[in-house]
């Protein structure tokens, strides 16, 4: 494994340490790590450079944003896929975030299940997806993490994941 790739799994790990324990991941880590990141591959020997940090920070941040701007994913978790994708770069991010959506989607159910929920979850799935295909795709304000019924999931918890999936696939 690289340098830049340990200090990736260090940020995952401490977001996950917050957001296990308050459900937030504070701002303060994410845009540090990504300053670090972009410094790190602009002076370290094994740096990448600047564009290979600012690709990977840039598309870190467009991944998950639509499901930030249709309420169904906290800011910190885009911020983290930011910070994470300055470390990793662009095209790793990527995978980052197809192999922790994966994870989500298990630790999702796993939640469901526990909480016995995933009826519930599964007939908002429903309602989203018709009402999406009725009056086209936008926020939905009783299926929003501002609602505040449904079950809150750590997601820094699957985004570590995917880091470490995709660390040991390439």
């Amino acid at each position: 494994m690289t340098t830049h790739e340990w200090f990736a799994l260090g940020v995952a790990g401490t977001a996950c340490v917050f957001d296990l324990r308050s459900g937030r991941i504070p701002n303060a880590l994410t845009f540090s790590a990504a300053l670090l990141a972009l410094l790190f591959h602009v002076v370290a020997p094994q740096g990448q450079g600047v564009a290979y940090s600012a690709a990977g920070l840039g598309i870190g941040l467009l991944v998950f944003f639509p499901l930030f701007a249709l309420g169904a994913m906290g800011a910190g978790d885009v911020k983290l896929m930011a910070a994470l994708g300055a470390w990793v770069g662009w095209h790793p991010i990527v995978f980052v975030a197809l192999y922790g959506s994966v994870a989500g989607g298990v630790l999702g159910v796993g939640v469901a299940l526990a909480n016995n929920y995933l009826r519930q979850a599964l007939s908002n799935v429903r309602a989203l997806l018709v009402q999406w295909w009725l009056t086209g795709i936008k926020p939905i304000p009783a299926l929003t993490l501002e609602a505040g019924s449904a079950l809150r999931m750590p997601y820094a918890l699957p985004i570590a994941v995917g880091l470490m999936v995709t660390i040991w696939r390439l």
